[in-house]
């Protein structure tokens, strides 16, 4: 049983409920399945095979405990039969192109599958009758970043630089559209979107990330290559973004009135430069890990970015947990599980002790 930080039984909502995850084959997607699972509820999860080799959806084994549908978001008609069939009280959509560089790369890719995959699953929530709840996971880079000192407010202007920010801000104005258009009224399902900072956690191995690229260079013994460490982000550890979208879920599913755009982001203290989280990551490792400065002339990315969290605060009760220190240590000690098993018991007991605390 998961005891809840903002009161007794926290999670106990989630017992029995039907749960449709898109992108649950990818990292935050399979931490979230596995809070799930711990919670008691029936979880489908669709999405592509697993996007990195390794891959914590494998080695956490999702797939044995729940039904994986491996399918593109892309397939607009595949994903309703797939929701119809689900039947799920509440939809969580993390299916996404989640890569700046990448985004450069395939911007036509990019925009496809984050666009698009977005009106697909609201196609699928206006022609499914029953569902309650539905929160799109976007990023805190939806925002036009002016490089301010301060954190961005949900009614901040939308315009990503990149395609993959742009595409997510076009992700935000589907939704408000949909939410507008579709749901407006009385007893239409409560849609958000979910706006989070850079996160890290134990079973990401995704490039172009700072903590995997911290831990395969270690692994390999060599110095860590940072090509912009005086980029300052708002860094926070898979299970406080992910507490947060549950939250939001449940209330809005209860109340919809509380239905809109959520920031999730870490505490002024944890939005630290990547040379200062290199730092860090180098103090916990031990064993003569550092860090050298490279740049590799790579596309445009922006220098500062920071979330205002206080509506999410005040409004549903939310506050960060752990701060960027303790966030690290928990990825170290999931790097140094060299087992499957190892790696599943890392991960349950820190959702355990994660949502146990008061």
């Amino acid at each position: 049983m998961l005891l809840g930080r903002f009161g007794v039984n926290r999670l106990s909502f989630y017992k029995g409920k039907k749960v449709f995850i898109t992108g649950h084959t990818g990292f935050k997607g399979a931490w979230l399945c596995r809070i799930l699972l711990q919670t008691g509820a029936e979880v489908t999860g669709y999405a592509l095979e697993p996007p990195t080799e390794p891959s914590l959806f494998v080695q956490a084994k999702i797939a044995s405990n729940i039904r994986s549908i491996i399918s593109d978001i892309r397939n607009r008609n595949t994903l309703i039969k797939a929701v119809q069939d689900a039947k799920p009280d509440i939809v969580f959509h993390l299916a996404a192109q989640p890569l700046v560089r990448l985004s450069y790369r395939e911007p036509a890719a990019t925009y496809e599958t984050n666009v698009m995959g977005t009106v697909n699953i609201l196609e699928a929530l206006r022609l499914t009758p029953g569902i309650r709840s539905l929160v799109n996971i976007t990023t805190d880079k939806v925002y036009e970043n002016k490089e301010w000192f301060w954190g961005y407010r949900e009614n901040e202007n939308l315009c990503g630089y990149d395609p993959y920010s742009n595409s997510k801000s076009c992700s935000e104005l589907v939704t408000h559209s949909y939410r507008n258009a579709f749901f407006h009224y009385e007893d239409a399902p409560a849609v958000s979107t979910a706006r989070s900072g850079n996160v890290i956690g134990g079973g990401d191995y995704a490039e172009d990330r700072i903590i995997p690229d911290c831990i395969r260079a270690v692994q390999a013994g060599k110095e860590i290559v940072l090509r912009n460490p005086y980029s300052i982000r708002p860094y926070q550890h898979v299970l406080e973004c992910l507490s947060g979208y549950l939250l939001l879920a449940e209330q809005q599913y209860q109340d919809k009135s509380l239905e809109g755009s959520y920031n999730f982001g870490p505490d002024d203290v944890s939005c630290v430069t990547t040379g200062e989280l290199a730092a860090l990551f180098c103090d916990v490792w031990g064993q003569g890990a550092s860090w050298v400065e490279q740049h590799d002339n790579g596309p445009h990315e922006a220098n500062f970015l920071k979330l205002d969290c206080s509506k999410a605060k005040t409004v549903l009760g939310w506050r960060q947990s752990w701060d960027i220190k303790t966030a690290i240590e928990k990825v170290v000690v999931f790097a140094w599980a060299d087992t499957d098993s190892a790696r599943l018991a890392c991960v349950n007991g820190q959702i355990q002790n994660y949502f146990g605390e008061e």
